[in-house]
């Protein structure tokens, strides 16, 4: 393996396990009393300052010269499904299920983008992704009996919220992809954007139901949501360099990024002790799921 290719593997490896790390700041936020639509707004505050602030150091005055009117409305689009209604059904099954199989649950969304793709950009439908399918459907099914995640329990409803989300980040993942296909804007650039949007509509609409109610949360949980956009943003920052390395294919970096519900389970089982539980049930489950994400991804 050249030195190069060990590059791309570690930068994303890096989102991998700042992916699997950043529920188990989300679980501790709203254990500590946080609120889903409050969580959602800090991250995308977060993260949105770094991106800017990164796209001033590299581009400069140059930044978003070749945004179009038409992108600059696709982006948003995602940014409203994906950043804010996205987060916020994250938020919410995170403290519902558990960070464990909310995050496993999250790495479905290439069933739901593949499925939009087919339909919506007629992009090809192969038996592997056939295959995948079924492996994922398997997945889900064994998390669905696997009495693992949130101690307190939960019936098998609350999964529909990390499926919603994945749902809502599949659709924002294709519209995004529209949208690169239509501008010659870098992927950064996009990203912000589309994270602009989202609290834009975050805001609105914790200004429309009343900021203290939603915002009056305690400092703890402000600290663990800010740490969690921390780590989402670096997560994001080191995926988009890995991809604009030459050594950096989808082949390779795609798979990697995929392994974060692993390292979720690992610091779940250490670090959230008292909150969850982690079956071996969880963990087949897991496997599966990403197996069959990794199949439908290729």
């Amino acid at each position: 393996m050249t030195s190069a290719t060990l590059e791309v593997v570690a930068l994303a490896l890096l989102p991998a396990i700042l992916w699997g790390l950043a529920p188990i700041f989300d679980k501790r936020g709203m254990a500590a009393g946080g609120g889903s639509v409050q969580g959602s707004l800090v991250v995308v505050v977060v993260d949105s300052s770094i991106y800017f602030t990164v796209i001033a150091i590299l581009y400069g005055s140059s930044a978003f010269s070749g945004l179009t009117l038409e992108v600059l409305l696709v982006f948003v689009f995602a940014g409203v499904v994906g950043t804010a209604l996205g987060r916020i059904t994250i938020f919410v099954g995170v403290d519902k299920v558990g960070a464990s199989l909310n995050s496993t649950i999250l790495s479905t969304r290439p069933l739901f983008a593949t499925a939009i793709a087919f339909a919506v950009l007629g992009e090809p439908f192969g038996p592997i992704t056939g295959v995948g399918i079924v492996i994922l459907v398997a997945g889900l099914s064994v998390l669905t009996l696997s009495q693992g995640g949130d101690l307190e329990g939960w019936q098998p409803s609350d999964l529909l919220w990390p499926i919603a989300a994945a749902a809502t980040f599949a659709v924002a993942n294709v519209a995004r992809r529209y949208g690169m296909l239509e501008t010659p804007i870098s992927a950064l650039e996009a990203v912000a954007i589309n994270e602009a949007a989202g609290f834009v509509a975050l805001a609105a609409y914790v200004a429309t139901v009343g900021g203290r109610e939603v915002l009056a949360k305690p400092r703890a949980s402000y600290r663990y949501f800010v740490v969690s956009g921390v780590l989402t943003t670096v997560a994001m920052l080191s995926l988009m360099t890995a991809l604009g390395l030459e050594e950096g294919r989808i082949a390779i970096v795609d798979p990697l990024v995929a392994t974060a519900p692993f390292f979720t389970l690992l610091f779940a089982a250490i670090l959230l002790r008292d909150l969850e539980r982690v079956t071996r049930g969880v963990v087949v489950g897991a496997v599966l799921v990403v197996v069959g994400a990794v199949l439908i991804t290729l």
